[in-house]
C-alpha cells in the first residue's frame, strides 16, 4: 500500500481516548501539551481485519468464559514457523496478560527471595522493577557502547554471574532501547555462559516482528539448532506487532518438560485468570491476515528513522544515534551537546517533547533519551525541528 494511502486509512488521533501516551502527560510529565514520543505503542489503528473480527465478536454480545481454539494455536504456530523458522508445539504454549506480568510470575516461580537476577543495561525499565519488587538482587551489566553501537561484554557477564551466583537472566531480544537485533553468534555466546552456570534464561521477544531491512530476528530457542532450548523460556506477543497492548494477551513458550511442569504447578498458586477472549481473537486474526499492515508500518518506521538520522546528522552531528536494527524505539546520546543534568530541561521544557529518559533504563545512561518512531511522520518532523531549533538557540547564548 502506498504510504499516503496507508496513513489516510490508519493514522488516528489518540488524544481524548484515555490514552496513557497522550492523556496522562500531565500526570507523568507535568505538562499536558507535550509532543508524546515515549511509551511504546502506535498512532496507527490495528489492521482492519482485526477490527472487523472484534466488531463481530462484540455484536454477538456474549463475553463469557472461553477456551483456546485450534485455530488460535495454528495461527501462532504458523506465524513463528514462517516468519522466524521457530517450530512450536501446541503443548508448549501458555498464556499471560502481558510480557511484564509473565516476567513477574517467572521470578516468583523460578527464583527465591534474595536470589540474583541479571539484566543487560540499558534495558526496558520494568525488568528492573520486576526484580526489585520481588525482593531479588538486581545485577546489571552494561552493554558496551561503541559510538552508539551496543554489544555484549561477555567477560563481564560471566564475572557478574559467578560473583553473584546469578540464578536467572532476563534477556531482551530484539533489545529495547539499544535497537539491536542480536546475531546468532552473539546469542550463542551468552546462552552458552548461562548454560555453563545453570542460569535460567527468560527471553523477552515481544519486538520480534519489528525488524528493519537487512536484519533477521533469531529466536533464542533455535540458536545452534536448539542447543539452549531446554534452559530458556520465551515470551512473545502480537501487541507490539499489531498495536494491541491494551488487549492484554501474550504467549509463553516452554519447550522443556520439567520447566513446563514446574510452571504449571506453581502458576495456579498466583494466577487463576482466564484468557482475554478479545486479545486472543485479535492475536489470531493479526497472525492470519495482518502481514500487509505490518509491512507498511515497518516501512513508515524506517522512513521516520532515516529522516530523523539525516536531519540530526546534518544539523547536530554531535548527537550519537543508535542504528535502528529492530523495534521502533531510537536511542539518542545527547551528552556531547548538553550537560546530563540539563537534558530534561532541554528536551521536555524547551523542545516540548515527552520521551523516555536514559536513566530509566540504567543508572549509567543519564544523558540519553529514547524516542518512539511508530507514529505520524509529521510528529517526528516536528520533534526533530524542535530539537534543532532549540539547540541553535543554545549555541547562540
Amino acid at each position: 500500500m502506498e504510504k499516503e494511502k496507508f496513513l489516510k486509512e490508519y493514522l488516528v488521533e489518540r488524544k481524548g481516548t484515555n490514552s496513557l501516551k497522550w492523556d496522562a502527560l500531565d500526570v507523568r510529565f507535568g505538562n499536558p501539551d507535550l509532543i508524546s514520543m515515549w511509551v511504546a505503542d502506535m498512532e496507527f489503528k490495528t489492521p482492519k481485519e482485526i477490527i472487523e473480527a472484534l466488531k463481530e465478536k462484540v455484536e454477538q454480545g456474549v463475553f463469557g468464559y472461553s477456551y483456546v481454539s485450534d485455530d488460535y494455536y495454528n495461527a501462532v504456530i504458523k506465524w513463528h514457523k514462517e516468519k522466524h523458522n521457530y517450530e512450536i508445539k501446541k503443548e508448549w504454549l501458555r498464556f499471560s496478560t502481558g510480557v511484564v506480568t509473565a516476567i513477574y510470575w517467572f521470578i516468583n516461580i523460578f527464583t527465591k527471595v534474595n536470589d540474583s537476577v541479571l539484566i543487560l543495561t540499558p534495558v526496558y525499565y520494568p525488568f528492573h522493577n520486576a526484580i526489585k519488587d520481588n525482593n531479588r538482587k538486581l545485577i546489571t551489566c552494561d552493554l558496551k557502547n561503541t559510538n552508539g553501537y551496543f554489544s555484549i561484554d561477555y567477560e563481564e557477564v560471566e564475572k557478574k554471574i559467578v560473583e553473584n551466583n546469578v540464578k536467572l537472566f532476563i534477556q531482551c531480544s530484539p533489545h529495547n532501547p539499544a535497537g539491536r537485533v542480536w546475531k546468532e553468534e552473539e546469542l550463542s555466546k551468552i546462552l552458552e555462559i548461562c548454560k555453563k552456570y545453570n542460569v535460567l534464561v527468560i527471553s523477552d521477544e515481544i519486538h520480534q516482528d519489528i525488524i528493519m531491512k537487512g536484519y533477521k530476528h533469531i529466536p533464542s530457542a533455535i540458536v545452534n539448532n536448539g542447543k539452549y532450548a531446554d534452559n530458556l523460556i520465551t515470551i512473545s506477543a502480537a501487541s507490539k506487532t499489531f498495536n494491541l497492548a491494551g488487549l492484554i494477551h501474550s504467549n509463553i513458550i516452554i519447550s522443556n518438560n520439567e520447566l513446563r511442569k514446574k510452571y504449571d504447578e506453581e502458576i495456579k498458586k498466583i494466577n487463576q485468570t482466564e484468557c482475554n477472549i478479545l486479545g486472543m481473537l485479535a492475536t489470531q486474526v493479526g497472525y492470519e491476515k495482518g502481514e500487509y499492515w505490518l509491512k507498511n508500518v515497518k516501512e513508515l518506521i524506517e522512513d521516520n528513522f532515516n529522516y530523523l538520522k539525516s536531519e540530526l546528522n546534518k544539523n547536530i552531528p554531535e548527537i550519537t544515534i543508535t542504528n535502528l536494527e529492530g523495534t521502533y524505539l531510537v536511542f539518542l546520546d545527547l551528552r556531547k551537546i548538553i550537560p546530563i543534568d540539563k537534558v530534561k530541561e532541554f528536551i521536555q521544557d524547551k523542545c516540548n517533547l515527552a520521551v523516555d529518559f536514559g536513566e530509566w533504563f540504567g543508572e549509567n545512561f543519564k544523558g540519553f533519551i529514547r524516542m518512539n518512531l511508530a507514529t505520524d511522520p509529521q510528529i517526528v518532523k516536528k520533534a526533530v525541528e524542535n530539537i534543532v531549533s532549540e539547540y541553535e538557540k543554545l549555541r547562540r547564548i
